[in-house]
């Protein structure tokens, strides 16, 4: 057999193999584009508006009055409002800051007395997998070589969904990717959102809305 027929035996073996499978989609990109309907029910954007307001300056009394007195922020038994500002006052936690990044990510009205937050939780593809996925939130996010900030940058990605790969091979500033092209590369984990991250969820009762979820997990 010649030298050609050989390679080209072997190229076509290549060929035949099926592609490997991923969680989250592989050799396609999955995009996953920021969408916040708020807008649509201005007494929603209203009332979220001064939740976000009330967190930004910290105001604990403000964000429990605009919680449901039996708000869910666990998967326990363990939920209400005394629950609630326990939670906003440990510190060893920052419940602050995730529920205003939850906040800022826009969301969807599940029903016209439901809206859930954020975008990335309430838009998840239901095909690909919530724990070994996550999405980028960002246009033109860099993708760098090492896990080091300031390493090389190896390309960018915009409002796709990623592999997370072990965080034993990144950092807490960084979070090591593997992208639909089968590549891998360390992105700022600012950018990296996961659908099981906090959520938020309202619903509106006697014509109010509360806060009614907020939690993290499956």
């Amino acid at each position: 057999m010649s030298i050609f027929a050989v390679v080209l035996a072997v190229a076509l073996q290549a060929a035949a193999r099926p592609a490997p499978s991923s969680p989250c989609g592989a050799l396609r990109a999955v995009r996953l584009l920021p969408v916040d309907q708020a807008a649509s029910q201005p007494d929603f954007f209203t009332f979220r508006a001064r939740l976000q307001a009330a967190v930004a300056r910290r105001d604990e009394a403000a964000v429990l009055a605009a919680a449901d007195p039996g708000i869910r922020t666990s998967f326990g038994d363990d939920d209400g409002l005394a629950t609630f500002r326990v939670k906003l006052r440990d510190p060893q936690g920052d419940l602050w800051s995730d529920l205003g990044a939850a906040l800022a990510l826009g969301g969807r009205f599940q029903s016209p007395d439901s809206f859930a937050a954020p975008y990335v939780f309430a838009d998840w593809p239901s095909s690909l997998d919530s724990f070994e996925c996550a999405a980028v939130v960002g246009d033109r996010v860099r993708v760098r070589a090492s896990a080091d900030p300031g390493s090389a940058v190896v390309g960018s990605v915009s409002y796709e969904i990623v592999q997370v790969l072990p965080a034993q091979q990144g950092s807490g500033v960084t979070t090591q990717v593997r992208l639909a092209n089968g590549r891998s590369g360390f992105i700022a984990s600012s950018f990296v959102r996961s659908p099981v991250d906090y959520r938020a969820i309202f619903q509106k009762a006697g014509g109010q809305w509360r806060l009614r979820a907020f939690v993290a997990g499956d």
